[in-house]
């Protein structure tokens, strides 16, 4: 048994709306949830992003700030805790992951690079192919078994990594990547001995080695839940061992900082550090606040400290796993197992009817909208589908459905009514159409496209 390790100090009303009202919505919204306002919204799970509550210490410390421009106090203090976490001698602050993303690939990528991974996100993606390099993905075998439940299905495929830098010149491959945990493959863990033997092979071939680290927590709760050997360390202990692996990190903070914004860039890699603090303050801010406030550097300072403590990861996990649950107790079929942040519904069997060129992804989330004013996400060929020599779209693997939680802000009852909602979608989902693009923009077109029923 589990429960919420805090007490709720502040509550915020949550809008409640007719389906007439959200079907006016939706079609102004031109059938794309990102495009919805947050006040038609009653249960909001698009993202776990910078959407979580902050602590009463957090506040606390967003009210001591030091807004100095240049060596605020503030910065230090964030400096300090990453560096406390991670190892890493550098430490660059950005506004969020993407400029990151953007700062770390403007230098390494351009045309001819080619960067693996065990699996991309899509801001990370489309960063490395606006650069003209190609994102390259190697998840485990298992991982596109949905039914299959297995430990770390986040992994590195290492067999197909050796083989494409070894089929590949050294020059064009600027670095290897990991996502931990892995977001596009269901949120699922890597392991300490898949980021181990990455990181071998990725230095045996002089590459350097990063970790996309947005939900390191989270991982390494799982490392400690069901890794041999770290039973009986703290979770700093196993994020500091997955750090000491790599070369470098870049994080959205906006996950496992227990914060509303915020990102950095964390490195050993000396000339690395120095061409990315020149785009810093060309881009984003000078290198003691990187576009962020000084108080968002105290929050994060706190939070990502929080997001260490067990008691609140057994909470955070837990929770997710009870939506999964009482999704599969209304037969509802879903990614095996739950992840860390969020449960990914599997859209192929959910609406086998509806082929993934016409987006079922996309269908059933737009239905579970209508049914009850949840906002959930597509991860699958709208977000991830290139198109053909013909304009045709090539599917993607998967073909999910993601409820991401919020961190600290939504109890079990919530996500029942989730639970509810979806299976009465799932109940009348003969009746659900595909879906076609009316618009899409050249990169990351899922945040800004138009769609229509086919």
């Amino acid at each position: 048994m589990f429960f919420e390790p805090f007490k709720i100090k502040v509550v915020e009303p949550i809008p409640v709306t007719t389906r007439e009202y959200r079907e006016q919505k939706l079609k102004e919204a031109h059938y794309n949830l990102f495009l919805l306002r947050s006040e038609d919204i009653t249960i909001d799970l698009l993202t776990d992003s910078g959407t979580g509550a902050m602590s009463s210490k957090q506040w606390s410390a967003v009210m001591d700030s030091d807004e100095a421009y240049a060596g605020s106090r503030s910065y230090y203090k964030f400096v300090d805790v990453v560096r406390t976490i991670t190892g890493f001698k550098h430490i660059i602050p950005t506004h969020q992951g993407r400029a990151a993303e953007r700062i770390l690939f403007s230098i390494l990528g351009g045309k001819g690079k080619k960067i693996p991974s065990n699996t991309h996100f899509d801001t990370t993606r489309a960063n490395i192919e606006y650069t003209g390099a190609e994102a390259y993905d190697f998840p485990t075998a298992i991982a596109f078994q949905t039914e299959l439940v297995a430990d770390f299905k986040g992994n590195m495929d290492i067999d197909k990594l050796e083989d494409f830098l070894k089929s590949n010149p050294r020059e064009n491959i600027p670095l290897v990547m990991i996502t931990a945990t892995n977001n596009s493959g269901g949120g699922q863990p890597v392991s300490m001995e898949n980021i181990r033997k990455t990181s071998e092979l990725a230095r045996s071939h002089g590459i350097p080695f990063f970790i996309d680290c947005c939900r390191f927590a989270e991982n390494a709760y799982f490392i400690k839940k069901r890794e041999e050997g770290y039973e009986d360390k703290t979770i700093l202990e196993i994020a500091r061992e997955m750090f000491s692996y790599a070369d470098g990190c870049i994080m959205s903070a906006k996950k496992d900082g227990l914060s509303n914004t915020g990102g950095f860039i964390a490195t050993n890699l000396d000339d690395l550090a120095e061409k990315a603090k020149v785009l810093l303050i060309v881009t984003e801010g000078f290198i003691t606040y990187g576009g962020l406030a000084r108080r968002d550097l105290e929050s994060l300072a706190v939070g990502l400290m929080e997001a260490l403590d067990e008691k609140y990861l057994e909470y955070r996990v837990n929770q997710v796993k009870f939506l999964g649950d009482e999704l599969l107790k209304r037969d509802i079929p879903i990614l095996l197992p739950t992840g860390g942040h969020a449960v990914y519904i599997d859209a192929k069997r959910f609406l086998p009817s509806v082929p993934p060129e016409q987006f079922p992804g996309q269908s059933i989330a737009c239905e579970i909208y209508l049914e009850g004013g949840v906002r959930a996400v597509e991860i699958g060929s709208l977000m991830f589908g290139k198109r053909g020599q013909n304009n045709e779209i090539i599917a993607n693997p998967f073909e999910l459905v993601r409820l991401a939680i919020p961190r600290r802000v939504y109890t079990n009852n919530h996500l029942e009514y989730v639970a509810d909602v979806t299976r009465n979608v799932y109940e009348r989902r003969e009746h659900l159409k595909g879906m076609r693009i009316v618009y899409e923009a050249p990169y990351l077109r899922h945040f800004t496209a138009h769609l229509e029923y086919v």
